[in-house]
Formats: structure tokens, sequence, C-alpha cells
């Protein structure tokens, strides 16, 4: 694989396409299911799907753990999903429901919610507990990947 190539995880299907750097502006789409790679809203993934994405995807993975019984990330929704529009293709948006994947929740310590974690390259490198604005999101994911 050269290095003009990324493995894109599709949010639809989850299946790991190879993206040429130089086209992830250019709306590509899934080899398989050809619906678009990025569409400026976060991917709800389920606890295989998360561990596809953390561990196949060449982009950076922003994943916003919550509940559907949690105010604040109820609240936080429409930033979370304003900053999918500004931070894609750049990186992954995701959401995981800790009520539907409770082991991840377990596993990754996810002690209240919402919580916003960075993972690159298979591993987080980031996180921060409580509901943020859409600037403070954009703020902080790119803070930490410079």
């Amino acid at each position: 694989m050269t290095t003009d190539l990324l493995h894109i995880v599709c949010p639809h299907c989850h299946t790991t396409n190879r993206v040429e750097k130089a086209s992830l502006s250019a709306a590509p789409d899934c080899g398989k299911c050809h619906q678009p790679l990025f569409n400026g809203h976060p991917a709800a993934l389920d606890e295989v799907a998360f561990e596809k994405h953390i561990a196949r995807s060449q982009v950076p993975v922003l994943v916003d753990f919550w509940a559907p019984w949690c105010g604040p990330c109820r609240m936080m929704a429409p930033a979370f999903e304003q900053a999918a529009k500004e931070l894609e293709p750049a990186m992954r948006l995701a959401k995981v429901n800790t009520e539907e994947a409770q082991q991840l929740g377990a596993r990754l310590n996810i002690r209240s919610i919402p919580t916003l974690a960075l993972f690159v390259d298979g591993r987080e490198v980031a996180r921060q507990p409580g509901a943020m604005g859409a600037a403070d999101i954009v703020r902080w994911a790119r803070s930490h990947l410079a």
C-alpha cells in the first residue's frame, strides 16, 4: 500500500475502503454499498463497528459516548452534528450509546457521559468529559492532532 492511500471504514456497511488522500475532499463512496464515506453526520456505532473503525480507519476517530436518558448528551447532540460537518473528512465522528454498548463503556472506563474520546491509529490519545458546544468540540479535537 502506498502512502497516498488511506483505509477508511464505511459508516454504513463498515467495509474497509482504500481511498487516495487527495480524493478525500471529493466525497468518495464506499466500494461495497456505494454510500458516501463521509456525509457530515456522526456514525452510530455498536461495539463491533466501534472496534472495526478504531482498528482499521487511518483517519482519527472522535467518539461521543452518550445515552438517550442523559440530558446533557441530548443537549450536545446538535453541536456534535455540527462539528461533524466541520471536521469530516479529516476525521470520522461517531456516537456510541453506552446503554447498548455497556461492556465497551466499562472496558474503556467511561465514567460519565457525555464523554468525547479521540482515537488515532487504534489508540486513545485524548478524552474530555462533559457537554461542549460545536466550536469547542472542533477546537478540542484539532488541538489534539497538532
